[in-house]
């Protein structure tokens, strides 16, 4: 029986180290639900959701990243219930060069690892979704559905009961 063929999730032969803006989308391992407290309340939920212990661990991971990779810039983010959401930016220099970047790829695998690490036990899927943003219009919409996801989470695709 002939297995099908995964679909790749990646752009064939393009450099995830050149400069520019990338939406990056990150599940929890079996879309568990261990980031937010009081995830199934919808009756007085504070207008920020609450984070876990869990939750917190990965926040500090992704708001360390510029620290670790100085041409990398966190432009915005949301820890939701069994996922992040990220908007990275890889930078040029002052002149417009690039400047010595990982690839996407290197600084998600290192974030899955310090968190795992943090938290004791494996959390994440083995791959995540990225979306090479193509202009200003494209960034602006990323940044509103980022904003806009926590109070939307019912009707998030990842949601689950």
């Amino acid at each position: 029986m002939e297995l099908p063929q995964r679909r790749p999730n990646r752009i064939p032969n393009y450099d995830y180290s050149t400069p520019g803006a990338y939406f990056i989308t990150i599940c929890t391992k079996d879309k568990k639900c261990i980031f937010w407290e009081n995830v199934g309340a919808t009756i007085g939920r504070p207008p920020k959701p609450m984070l876990s212990h869990c939750g917190r661990i990965v926040d500090a991971a992704i708001r360390s990243i510029p620290a670790y990779y100085p041409a990398i810039t966190l432009d915005h983010y949301v820890v939701m219930p069994n996922h992040i959401h990220l908007l990275l930016q890889i930078n040029t220099d002052a002149d417009g060069q690039p400047m010595v970047a990982p690839t996407i790829s290197t600084v998600i695998q290192q974030l899955k690892g310090v968190v795992t690490k943090q938290i004791g036990h494996p959390v994440w899927q083995k791959l995540f979704h990225d979306h090479v943003i193509r202009g200003e219009m494209d960034y602006l919409k990323i940044w509103e559905y980022i904003d806009n996801n926590p109070t939307r989470w019912e009707e998030d695709c990842f949601y689950i009961e």
